[in-house]
């Protein structure tokens, strides 16, 4: 313990300057997410301080982060459009999406998958960062220039003969549900309906404007209506809030720019009492546990999202890992991968009961830290206490900070996480794929279509489709390459191997020697197979040499299982040479030895398969 509080000062420093760097990310983190910035700050304060506590990186901060929040964002739209708009009805749903990515997590840690992480490819990370900036700074365009749809009385008034629509659906679902829907009786409708006002019907066409504005499509939909209706004075303070952040920068980094603009900005708009639009109202006292995530529970309406909890877990573990190794780098430490999935998991699930945001290591924050003197998990903890004062002591005062400034911190860090590393390689990369007259980089490729799906469509798909096609690509590499170095392609005599520069010139006519080299796959499978037509006519035996074969697949089994049933036909007697354990036990399994190769045509070495062969043929 006394290791412990030797490094207190620094964890002190360094604990406080992280909290401050999170306070405006987590709330502007909340705004944008659909949940509001109390639901940003909840889940910096549970998961900093849990991760902390239970993690595997001494000197990692976890929080609401751009990649958590950008996936977040489709899971609460989705659930939130099933409840017909209404967030509080949604909430218990949307939590319980969030609490599963941390039960998730927790699992990850357990099974240890954690070590594997990091092979995930570097396009797919790629394409994935810059499509979740992207997303950041395309959603925030209209909050930055003061536009919002629901809000536009012309934009939202197409929409209430489909709430209409939709009202009476409900009407006549409930009454389905209670048995009193027949044909012959509307009354019941009729008075169910008389009671819905047109206050009711108005707020149900803002909610459904506001679904279709939102997302990328949505913004970029909207966008020409929004350009007509500027509010000058929310862009003004959007502006100076970016400029703030990138100009302060050059002045010192001690104090964080994001506060700085924070704070300045929010004091000059509330000092001049200027008419700007503020955040959304920041509930005063202790969190409390939502227990309606346990009450409410359907399981019916998380069923389809469980999928995107498990990428939320995932996503969160890469985010948290990457950062991990950052910071092993710059401590000169290791981090323990498993147990940080267990401690980020068990972060995420508690900051879901209290309604706060899913989160992961993050990158700045850490960094920060350790330059502040941190060297324990005491100063993730200290993070938490910090925000956890702010949001008691000055929950009210927040709640005055502008949206726009919000809007303005967002934008850079949209621009911030954007991979510039991965953008400027681009024209560098080996270009290894043919189309017609094209020739193309499979890394490029992978990396453009992850980031295109992901902005335009769906960051978990995408995700999925990126892993499964860098996947394809590599086994297709690995087989070209695997098949080249076997020359199962090429059709000339093979290259004899130095045990084989005295085979008998009396037997040269009628035995074919075979190298493979390197694992018989199901990328190598089809090259394979072409061996058959490599065996001269004369042949009447075929020496297969696997002593650098050290892996058959499925796929590679059947392939061999094939090719010795036509040389069965054609009445080629098949010999192997030190075939090694792992393609052994796969041809015994299903009885290719003794069955097509029988015990004695297998040999050690190549010599004694020689002496073997001089034998038959002296008989």
């Amino acid at each position: 313990m006394g290791k412990l509080f030797t490094h207190i000062r620094g964890d002190l420093l360094g604990g406080i300057t992280a909290g401050v760097v999170a306070l405006p990310l987590a709330l502007a983190f909340g705004v944008s997410s659909g949940l509001g910035p109390s639901a940003g700050l909840y889940g910096a304060i549970f998961i900093s301080f849990f991760a902390a506590l239970f993690g595997g990186t001494n000197t990692q901060i976890s929080g609401p982060t751009a990649p958590m929040t950008a996936v977040s964002m489709v899971v609460i739209a989705g659930i939130i459009g099933i409840y017909d708009g209404s967030v509080e009805k949604a909430l218990p749903a949307i939590l319980s999406v969030f609490l599963m990515a941390g039960l998730f997590q927790i699992g990850l840690g357990l099974l240890g998958i954690g070590r594997y992480i990091r092979y995930i490819p570097y396009p797919v990370v790629s394409g994935f960062m810059t499509a979740i900036g992207l997303i950041i700074i395309i959603t925030q365009i209209m909050p930055a220039i003061g536009y919002y749809p629901r809000e536009d009385q012309s934009y939202v008034e197409p929409f209430k003969p489909l709430a209409e629509e939709l009202i009476l659906e409900n009407i006549l679902r409930e009454e389905a549900g209670e048995g009193i829907l027949v044909l012959e009786d509307f009354e019941e409708t009729i008075a169910r309906a008389e009671k819905i006002s047109d206050q009711t019907i108005a707020e149900d066409a803002r909610t459904l404007a506001a679904k279709e504005a939102s997302g990328v499509i949505g913004a970029l939909k909207v966008l020409p209506r929004g350009l007509k209706n500027i509010n000058w004075l929310e862009v003004i303070l959007t502006l100076v809030t970016v400029i703030i952040i990138y100009g302060f920068r050059r002045i010192t980094k001690v104090v964080p720019s994001t506060l700085v603009a924070l704070v300045v900005v929010s004091g000059v708009a509330f000092g001049f009492n200027l008419d700007y639009r503020t955040i959304e109202q920041i509930p005063e006292g202790f969190p409390v546990p939502n227990l309606e995530l346990f009450t409410e529970f359907k399981f019916s309406v998380i069923s389809p999202y469980i999928f995107t909890a498990l990428t939320l877990a995932l996503l969160g573990a890469i985010d948290s890992l990457l950062t991990s190794v950052v910071a092993d780098n710059m401590t000169k430490t290791k981090h323990k991968p498993n147990k940080e999935l267990v401690g980020q998991g068990i972060g995420n699930t508690i900051a879901a009961i209290f309604g706060g945001l899913p989160g992961a290591g993050a990158t700045i924050r850490t960094v920060v830290n350790i330059n502040s003197g941190g060297k324990t998990r005491i100063s993730g903890m200290i993070s938490s206490i910090l925000l956890l004062m702010i949001l008691l002591a000055m929950g009210p005062v927040a709640s005055k900070i502008p949206a726009a400034v919000l809007a303005g911190i967002l934008i850079t860090v949209g621009i911030s996480v954007m991979d510039y590393k991965g953008l400027r390689a681009i024209p560098s990369l080996p270009k290894d794929i043919t189309l017609g007259p094209l020739k193309l980089s499979s890394e490029v490729i992978i990396m453009l279509m992850v980031l295109a799906l992901s902005t335009f469509w769906n960051l978990v798909y995408a995700v999925g489709i990126g892993l499964v096609i860098a996947s394809l690509m590599f086994m297709k590499r690995i087989g070209d390459l695997t098949a080249k170095r076997s020359d199962v392609k090429s059709l000339s005599r093979e290259v004899a191997w130095a045990d084989e520069k005295n085979f008998p010139a009396s037997l040269k006519e009628e035995v074919f020697i075979k190298h493979i080299k390197g694992p018989l796959f199901f990328g190598t499978t089809s090259d394979f197979l072409a061996l058959t037509e490599q065996i001269p006519d004369n042949a009447k035996t075929v020496i297969i040499r696997l002593g650098r074969t050290q892996y058959m697949d499925q796929s590679g089994l059947y392939a061999m299982e094939e090719m010795l049933q036509e040389m069965r036909k054609r009445e080629v007697q098949v010999l192997f040479v030190n075939v090694l354990d792992q393609p052994r036990y796969m041809m015994e399994r299903i009885d290719i030895i003794p069955d097509l190769v029988p015990n004695e045509h297998i040999f050690k070495t190549f010599k004694s398969c020689v002496l073997w062969i001089k034998e038959q043929n002296s008989h």
